[in-house]
């Protein structure tokens, strides 16, 4: 969930430092550019001043080489072109220079500069000049009027070079850059730990539910972080919890209670039929029937005493050599597929280290092996072997029986349940449920394949690395 929740925090605050950070970035060069317009402003303002003087004589435009204050203008404006590299002149009606620096500049006929003159001649400031990008290579045009007794009489152009001006928009575009991706990364922080402090509720939740679906029914939620939906929902998680823990006790209670008081009235009714027996001819069918299917009712009573202790016991880790605890419950095992024709035998290494509860797992592989041999025809072999595997330790018992259909392995291990094609082989179909619980409890785990090219594969597995 992280991994979906993240990229859209992310993306959401990049759109929104990108939305401040464009506007930011025009108001940076409108504002650097106003300030050049500006200056520009007060220069063409004070070329202006100095022009009225220079046409105030009536003979100006005939004998201006001569007059002084010509001259003063002229100067003035090689001097600001030598200084700053900004091209000026004043210019009569007509478009004749009056006083231009460099002297070779002329008034532009067309562009910024032409619209500038013209505007200037009708007696108003030109309008500021187009925004200059510093990836443009633009320069800027101002023109004020010289007014003399309430008429234009010349106008005064200034034609500014923007490197400058767009070196600075640069510069402060940068600062915006650098500003706009130190808060990226203040937001990526702050969204890691936004979704940690919002998910880590969820994977707690989801850890837990893992553990109670495994039968580790003592998994509970601490609702005390993340925000208030999922505390809510925290402990509502653990009000549950608590109550299917109380049903499954209580069905654990029931049948353990109920096939203990079961076993003292069936040891009387098999009593009584060995007894009723002692007055009927040896080999009476029907007494036979009846103290076969008593001691199967026995039978089952005791796998379900067994099985409810399974679900219900603690376990006692312990780390255990599984390869030989393998090899001993194969020893063990030996004379039982001797006498029914199986070959039964070890392979893998000779020690293989995991963590176990060495008295659950045994009862486990015994009921695995029991079926094995079991099922197993005369002739064929069952074999057990033990491999380390990432982080568990393996134990296989694959035999050479029928095997079970696609539909039957779904079902293995569900209690009382016994495939239809094995009816006539005893047993209560309780024995793989009792090894699936005993082995959950220690943190273990019991599957079923197909072993090819027939019979079943069953796989025990234990962790390797002890509770933390």
């Amino acid at each position: 969930m992280r991994t979906r929740l993240l990229p859209l925090l992310i993306v959401l605050m990049a759109g929104v430092l990108l939305a401040l950070g464009f506007p930011l970035a025009g108001s940076v060069a409108a504002r650097e550019q106003q300030r050049v317009v500006v200056d520009r402003i007060d220069d063409t303002a004070r070329f202006a001043a100095l022009a009225q003087f220079v046409t105030a004589g009536p003979a100006a435009a005939t004998t201006a080489e001569d007059d002084e204050r010509l001259s003063t203008l002229r100067a003035e404006l090689r001097r600001y072109h030598d200084l700053y590299g900004i091209r000026a002149g004043v210019y009569y009606r007509n478009g004749r220079p009056m006083a231009q620096a460099p002297g070779d500049w002329r008034l532009p006929e067309t562009g910024d500069g032409a619209e500038a003159f013209d505007e200037a001649l009708q007696g108003r400031r030109s309008h500021d000049p187009d925004q200059v990008w510093p990836w443009q290579q633009g320069r800027l045009t101002v023109a004020s009027p010289v007014v003399r007794d309430g008429d234009v009489v010349a106008v005064v152009v200034t034609d500014s070079p923007t490197p400058q001006m767009r070196s600075r928009i640069l510069h402060g575009w940068l600062l915006i850059g650098a500003g706009e991706a130190a808060a990226m990364l203040l937001a990526v922080g702050a969204a890691f730990r936004l979704t940690g402090w919002v998910l880590r509720p969820v994977r707690i939740l989801d850890t837990a539910t893992h553990d109670i679906a495994t039968g580790r029914m003592q998994s509970r939620v601490a609702a005390a972080s993340g925000p208030p939906e999922l505390r809510r929902l925290a402990r509502s998680f653990n009000e549950m919890a608590d109550n299917v823990e109380e049903v499954l006790e209580q069905q654990r209670a029931f049948v353990a209670d109920a096939s203990h008081q079961l076993r003292n009235p069936l040891s009387a009714l098999l009593l009584r039929i060995e007894l009723l027996a002692l007055d009927l001819p040896d080999g009476h069918e029907e007494i036979a029937s009846v103290r076969t299917e008593g001691k199967r009712l026995a039978q089952v009573l005791d796998d379900l005493l067994d099985l409810a202790l399974a679900e219900h016991s603690t376990t006692d880790l312990k780390f255990t050599d599984i390869a030989e605890l393998a090899t001993d419950r194969v020893d063990a095992w030996l004379p039982v597929a001797e006498r029914e024709g199986v070959r039964l035998s070890y392979e893998g290494p000779a020690a293989v280290a995991g963590w176990a509860d060495p008295v659950a797992l045994s009862s486990a592989l015994d009921a695995v092996v029991d079926n094995a041999v079991k099922f197993t025809p005369a002739g064929a072999e069952v074999v057990v072997s033990a491999q380390p595997d990432g982080d568990t330790v393996a134990i296989v018992v694959a035999d050479g029986g029928p095997g079970l259909t696609e539909d039957e392995l779904a079902r293995v291990g569900d209690r009382f349940w016994r495939s239809s094609r094995h009816q006539n082989i005893n047993g209560s179909g309780l024995g793989l449920s009792i090894s699936r619980a005993l082995l959950t409890a220690g943190g273990g785990s019991i599957a079923y394949a197909p072993n090819e090219p027939c019979g079943l594969r069953v796989t025990i597995t234990v962790p390797r690395t002890g509770p933390h």
